[in-house]
């Protein structure tokens, strides 16, 4: 309840703070920073990118640097923590602390904006966009601003997009696996044999979990129970997590992995930090991650573990044949531009750059004879050796390049075996799974009527992850899992179903299921 208060004084500080500007009005070109250079603010997550987060002074940074001299900008960084990235937005707006340029997740509706967008924050960027943003208007597919775009048609943010949904996948350390003797694994039976395999071997986290199952969920896939999906169920439409079987044996597989020191007994409060340390210093077997992440990690690992290997592989799979991780949506990321920017202009013309191919060489290769050479038009790239240098790399590679195609770096990807094999990987195994279901934009008005029943983000509703982490540990009865669905009805959810149902027989902001 102390969460809902929050945004909802956050809204009431938004509208005072506009009074009565017109959303649809145009923006003012505003004034240039020193020199000619456009000067702006802009606040992004960190993206648990070690580089960034222990930089003293991100704005001094030599990629930031070099970044404003192509772009002929003054940029103002104001880097969020990863793990405080939702916590800081809410602080951003309750404090009318708002930057020229915000990053928030997909959708204008997203609850990290606490309805900003509608409070008249943000402007337009519909006529900025045509004079100083055709590149962009021709690179970001037309779904991916469709994402951005309200209901008069008004475009308030820029896309980061994703071609391939299916960007998270289930990694292994295949010479773990080679040394067992065992195939690759398929089944969630198949999974859990592998993993007692790897339990003999001295493996500290044969899977490795994490906070709230996030990046640690491929069971729900196996048996499609995640939990911000909808579905069918007789005559109404339901959360998911309302597949009782499913539920049950997927919270029985981590109970099993629990009970036999298959995942770390206190993967609960593993947060993202750790989880990746933990990763790369060689004391994991199998684990959930972003397959883009793929080359970097295994590197970092390879720097204290040469004769190790990470690969991916098919995530398991549930009763009716099929698995994998949760589809994300069109849009990773997106900018929204203060409606009280002095320099909108500057600010289009510098996303603009962003798609241009002298970004994409730039953030892929780095600076021409420092990271790279050229002859006769073939990149000669310099790899990164050491853990620091691929996490330099990944920090220009995916958090500096704002605007993007997300799924992979084809740049860098294609000049290696390794990176060739990984594109494959994607257009082959990643391409075949993943699970989804009915989506709302805007979110589901009930919702906010008990923010305990409303999922967040990639995870279950805390008073059904309460439980289920209850179960898990031995706590409460698998068996109980009904009373829990009760429990999160009565306390909204009912209403939750009903608003469901009616917005999918009415056709009313409805996002159907890909697969």
């Amino acid at each position: 309840m102390k969460k809902l208060l929050t945004i909802v004084s956050v809204l009431s500080i938004a509208s005072t703070t506009i009074g009565c500007s017109q959303a649809g009005d145009k923006a003012a070109e505003g004034t240039a920073g020193p020199q000619g250079k456009a000067a702006f603010s802009i606040s992004f997550r960190s993206g648990n990118i070690s580089y960034a987060e222990q930089h003293p002074n991100i704005n001094e940074e030599k990629w930031v640097k070099r970044l404003e001299a192509l772009t002929n900008t003054d940029l103002d960084i104001r880097l969020m923590p990863h793990k405080e990235f939702d916590q800081k937005m809410i602080q951003m707006f309750a404090i009318n602390d708002i930057p020229d340029v915000v990053q928030a997740s997909s959708g204008l509706n997203n609850p990290q904006l606490a309805g900003a967008v509608k409070a008249g924050v943000f402007m337009p960027l519909n006529d900025l966009l045509a004079k100083h943003g055709q590149n962009l208007l021709k690179k970001i597919p037309k779904d991916a601003w469709d994402t951005e775009t309200d209901a008069k048609g008004n475009i308030y943010g820029i896309p980061e997009w994703l071609s391939n949904p299916a960007r998270r996948a289930t990694w292994i350390r295949s010479d773990l696996l080679e040394k067992t003797g065992l195939p690759e694994p398929k089944t969630v039976e198949d999974y859990l044999n592998v993993m007692r395999a790897f339990k003999k071997l001295g493996v500290e986290n044969p899977f490795m979990g994490r906070e709230d199952f996030v990046y640690s969920d491929a069971f729900y896939g196996a048996y499609d129970v995640f939990g911000n999906f909808f579905m069918k169920q007789g005559d109404q439409v339901v959360p998911k997590f309302f597949n009782v079987d499913g539920m049950q044996k997927a919270i029985q597989t981590y109970k099993t992995m629990l009970d036999e020191g298959l995942i770390n007994k206190e993967f609960a409060t593993i947060n993202p930090t750790r989880f990746k340390n933990d990763i790369i210093a060689g004391k994991a077997g199998i684990w959930n991650m972003n397959a883009n992440l793929l080359i970097q990690w295994d590197s970092q690992l390879k720097e204290s573990n040469p004769s190790a290997q990470m690969k991916l592989i098919a995530s398991p799979t549930g009763p009716d044949g099929k698995g994998g991780l949760r589809l994300v949506g069109k849009v990773t990321r997106a900018y929204l531009i203060n409606k009280n920017a002095k320099d909108p202009a500057g600010i289009i013309k510098f996303f603009d750059w962003m798609v241009s191919d002298e970004a994409e060489k730039f953030f892929t290769f780095g600076v021409k004879g420092e990271n790279y050479t050229e002859e006769n038009g073939k990149i000669n790239y310099k790899t990164p050796a050491t853990a620091a240098e691929v996490d330099e790399e990944t920090y220009r590679q995916t958090l500096l390049w704002l605007v993007q195609d997300t799924t992979y770096n084809k740049g860098s990807l294609s000049l290696t075996p390794e990176g060739q094999n990984l594109m494959k990987l994607y257009d082959t195994v990643l391409a075949k799974e993943g699970r989804d279901g009915i989506q709302f934009d805007p979110q589901l008005q009930a919702y906010a009527k008990n923010p305990d029943i409303a999922p967040t983000g990639d995870k279950l509703p805390p008073v059904i992850l309460t439980h289920v982490l209850k179960m898990v540990y031995g706590k409460e009865p698998i068996s109980d899992y009904p009373k829990v669905l009760e429990e999160w009805k009565q306390k909204g959810g009912n209403s939750v179903i009903q608003e469901a149902t009616e917005r999918v027989k009415n056709n009313e902001g409805v996002i159907q299921s890909k697969r």
